[in-house]
C-alpha cells in the first residue's frame, strides 16, 4: 500500500487525503504512543489559545494603541504566523523530516522574535509581571509541540539526520496517511478564529485608528 502511494504524484494525493481512514486515539488506550498523541491534540495545541487571549487582554489594559501601536502589534501578527504555518503542516501533512524542520525552525525563529517583541514594547509602554509570565507560555508551548511530535515520529527524525538514502516523501509536502477527524480539524480552526485572529485582529485595527487619529 505505502509503495502504491509513494508513487502518487503529490497533488493527486492531496486530492484525495479525506478518503482514507481518520487517525482516531482509542479512549481508554494509556500506551506510550497514544497517550502522548492525546496530550498533544488536546492539551498542547489547545493550550495556546488560552495565553494568547491572555496576552491580549494584557496589551488592552497598556494601551497598545496609545504607545508602540501598529508596529509591535505587526510583531504579533508576525509570531502568530510562525507559530500557525507549522501547525497547520503538521495537522494535515505527514510528519517527515520537511515538516520536522519546518516546527524546528518556526519554534526557534518565534523564540528570536518574541524577543524583539519584548524589546520594542519595554521601550513605549508598561510590561507588567504577569504579562512577561505569559509570554512564558507563549514561547515553550511551541518547542513543546516540535518535542512531542518528534518523539511521535522518531523514525522520521533519523530519516532528517541520515545523509541520503531517505524515502521520496522525505522532504515533501505530502498528505497524511491516515488524516486527522475531520471534527477535531474544524474544531481547532474555529478556536483559531476565535481567540487568535479576531482578538489580534481588534488590537491591529485599534492600532490603526489611532494612528490615524495621532
Amino acid at each position: 500500500m505505502r509503495e502504491i502511494v509513494s508513487r502518487t504524484g503529490p497533488a493527486r494525493r492531496w486530492l484525495r487525503w479525506r478518503e482514507r481512514p481518520a487517525l482516531r486515539v482509542p479512549p481508554g488506550a494509556d500506551d506510550v504512543e497514544n497517550a502522548s498523541r492525546r496530550f498533544l491534540m488536546y492539551g498542547v495545541l489547545p493550550l495556546w489559545f488560552v495565553p494568547s487571549v491572555a496576552d491580549w487582554v494584557m496589551h488592552r489594559r497598556t494601551r497598545i494603541e496609545e504607545t508602540s501601536g501598529v508596529r509591535e502589534s505587526a510583531v504579533h501578527a508576525l509570531m502568530m504566523t510562525e507559530a500557525g504555518v507549522p501547525v497547520v503542516a503538521a495537522l494535515v501533512a505527514k510528519v517527515n523530516p520537511l515538516v520536522l524542520s519546518l516546527m524546528g525552525g518556526a519554534a526557534v525563529a518565534h523564540g528570536a522574535t518574541a524577543v524583539w517583541d519584548v524589546t520594542l514594547a519595554s521601550q513605549e509602554r508598561e510590561l507588567r509581571p504577569i504579562e512577561q509570565h505569559i509570554h512564558s507560555f507563549l514561547e515553550v508551548l511551541p518547542l513543546s509541540a516540535a518535542a512531542f511530535t518528534a518523539c511521535l515520529h522518531w523514525d522520521q527524525v533519523r530519516a532528517g539526520l541520515r545523509r541520503g538514502g531517505g524515502g521520496p516523501d522525505d522532504w515533501r509536502l505530502v498528505p497524511k496517511e491516515q488524516p486527522l477527524p475531520a471534527g477535531y480539524l474544524a474544531a481547532i480552526a474555529a478556536a483559531v478564529g476565535a481567540f487568535v485572529v479576531l482578538p489580534y485582529a481588534e488590537e491591529m485595527l485599534r492600532c490603526v485608528r489611532a494612528e490615524r487619529r495621532g
